[in-house]
């Protein structure tokens, strides 16, 4: 099967997303732990490992996928709803069309928990992976 959406595009789409999935609040003194740090705050900063705030993630990861064309966005969605489970692989034209419909694809998979886990599911129905692209090994 041909994707229109290059392996390497997937694949930095997957290191960016998992950068992002470990942003963690900073909001807490270091005296505990950050699971017990109120999250109401909408505006809360967020950084890598506790490092330094890095923002630039979350609008590196963004413009990616803002950056694809159409179809491409909705095979990043497809490809998603594959690795929810959402779609079998067989059920692949279906799942293209159900993420064609999405009105606001990068928000919605901008929320999407576990976003590089859930893609990398996707894609391996399809025996594709990032082995030895990038810096995935």
């Amino acid at each position: 099967m041909e994707f229109a959406t290059p392996i390497d595009t997937l694949c930095r789409i997957i290191i960016r997303a998992r950068e992002y999935e470990a942003q963690v609040p900073t909001n807490y003194d270091g005296d505990e732990s950050p699971d017990n740090v109120d999250g109401d705050d909408e505006d809360e900063a967020y950084s890598v490992l506790d490092d330094d705030i890095n923002t630039s993630v979350e609008e590196e990861l963004a413009g990616i996928i803002d950056d694809l064309a159409e179809d491409q966005q909705a095979e990043v969605m497809a490809f998603v709803l594959v690795g929810t489970g959402e779609y079998d692989a067989s059920d692949w034209e279906e799942a293209l069309e159900a993420a064609g419909e999405e009105s606001h694809i990068t928000d919605t998979l901008m929320e999407t928990p576990m976003l590089a886990s859930v893609l990398e599911t996707g894609m391996a129905a399809f025996d594709l992976n990032c082995d030895g692209v990038g810096s995935i090994s």
